[in-house]
């Protein structure tokens, strides 16, 4: 079995740096709509260690990069208060996708990047590529509705029992793990992030 060592440390350090923005989105979006308690604990900023959760943006994204089982990593999550949102549960929808859009936002702005160094600072110029790539995995991988990831409160939003969402979070781990290391769901989210990053450097003048 190889293990990539330089690539699970890249993606680690691409996560720290795509986290930041993605929990910030959802700070602000939920301070807009009312609800003051990411503010209230520290999380309206861009100081990166306010948004690390050590197991999920250290420990799992390295072994799940290292051993090439996908990529599974995320960020601490970002506490709201359904009551104070404006719109209550279809608030809590756009606080949950302002993430993974910030992602998207993060995916543009580092192909520009790439391309912009691409002949001054080669080296950059691949970090930044991989970090495309990467950033598009977390959109599409927040997205999935298991519990905490973001596409889970979208189930809410639909109003779905509390019950069954307790229940499904119950194991929410569980199932992602088994997810992306056994059913190939990482390699699925690799292959439409790729398709996606290709897209947006084909888009760049």
């Amino acid at each position: 079995m190889h293990l990539n060592f330089q690539t699970a440390i890249f993606d680690v350090l691409l996560l720290w740096i795509l986290t930041t923005p993605h929990e910030f989105a959802h700070a602000w979006v939920a301070t807009r709509l009312g609800d003051d308690t990411p503010r209230l604990q520290g999380r309206l900023t861009l100081y990166p260690l306010a948004h690390v959760d050590w197991l999920g943006t250290a420990i799992l994204p390295f072994i799940t990069a290292l051993f090439g089982a996908g990529f599974l990593g995320w960020g601490k999550p970002v506490m709201t208060n359904t009551a104070k949102l404006k719109g209550g549960p279809n608030g809590l929808a756009l606080v949950a996708l302002a993430g993974p859009f910030s992602n998207v936002v993060m995916a543009v702005i580092l192909a520009i990047a790439a391309r912009l160094a691409l002949h001054l600072a080669p080296a950059f110029a691949a970090f930044a590529i991989g970090g495309v790539q990467l950033s598009l995995y977390l959109a599409i991988f927040n997205l999935l509705p298991v519990p905490p990831l973001d596409g889970s409160k979208l189930l809410l939003a639909l109003r779905i029992p509390l019950v069954v969402y307790q229940e499904i979070a119950r194991f929410g781990f569980m199932l992602l793990v088994l997810a992306i290391s056994v059913y190939g769901v990482g390699r699925w989210m690799a292959d439409w992030s790729y398709l996606g990053a290709r897209a947006i450097f084909q888009a760049l003048p």
